[in-house]
């Protein structure tokens, strides 16, 4: 499949970087195992969910979450330290900063009403993920929010890149991600996976970066600002990601005559942490 080949590049640039992550592998033979589990990394990407509901529906989208984990999102499960029957007032704010900004109408009014009306909070935690079944995995995930908001789920948000959509785009990524299954387009459910649940641009000082690009399995694209501006920098991000898994990381390095690093501005033990490192354009 062509998603497993570009993991299995993605392997063994990070095998060969001088970063000291890559040292630490000198004794490890090469394409064994997943770029997450041969950098060392005890952490794994993982999904976190989190659904907003109406007056007393913890339970009925609990139910309906636990439904689905059985039919179809295994390794799935319920946090019941954090979820809540109950609103969260940090909820308007923490939805701001995360609606997607780069698709045209990704939200509206009445999902921003929706988040501040909300009187119940379910969080969902997905199974650790390994390259080979990210996108599966991610998937998965989609399949679920489709199954909550069905049962009522009123606004939905992806922890793991803080990536929040309104329902109606929601329902167009699954829509598209539905007939990149049924044809086992494998390129194009990443394509989509991707877009559902990562965010960019993020800006640093010098560059406009990508988050939650390890939850398909793949690394983040740092783009300096100078490039061009903000639209033009984020179809550079995207184009890297797409060159990925049309051509393989090693093609797509040369090509643009980028390098593989290992900075990141989060913790190992932090969500948005991505195990495969990231590309990093010249500038």
């Amino acid at each position: 499949m062509v998603v497993r080949r570009v993991f299995l590049g993605i392997l063994g640039a990070l095998l060969t970087s001088k970063s000291a992550r890559a040292n630490s592998l000198s004794s490890e033979p090469p394409n064994q195992g997943t770029s997450a589990e041969m950098t060392g990394f005890s952490v794994k990407p993982r999904h976190v969910l989190c659904f907003l509901g109406g007056p007393k529906s913890l339970s009925l989208l609990s139910h309906a979450t636990s439904i689905a984990i059985n039919d179809f999102a295994t390794g799935f499960s319920i946090d019941h330290t954090y979820s809540q029957d109950e609103p969260d007032e940090n909820m308007s704010r923490s939805f701001e900063v995360c609606w997607d900004l780069v698709y045209p109408n990704a939200w509206s009014k009445s999902d921003e009403v929706a988040v501040a009306n909300h009187r119940s909070v379910l969080y969902v935690l997905g199974p650790p993920m390994t390259s080979q079944n990210a996108v599966t995995v991610s998937s998965s995930a989609l399949l679920l929010i489709d199954r909550l908001i069905e049962a009522g789920a009123l606004a939905v948000k992806g922890e793991s890149a803080g990536i929040a959509h309104g329902l109606t785009r929601w329902r167009e990524l699954i829509e598209h991600a539905r007939s990149a299954m049924k044809s086992d387009n494998d390129l194009a459910l990443s394509q989509i996976c991707r877009l559902a649940f990562s965010k960019r641009p993020l800006a640093t000082d010098e560059r406009l970066v990508s988050v939650g690009f390890h939850l398909v399995g793949l690394p983040e694209v740092y783009v300096p600002k100078s490039l061009g501006s903000e639209r033009e920098i984020v179809a550079m991000i995207d184009g890297v990601a797409d060159d990925i898994l049309r051509k393989g990381l090693a093609a797509m390095l040369e090509n643009r005559g980028a390098r593989m690093t290992d900075e990141s501005s989060y913790n190992e033990d932090e969500f948005k942490f991505n195990p495969y490192g990231a590309v990093e354009l010249p500038s």
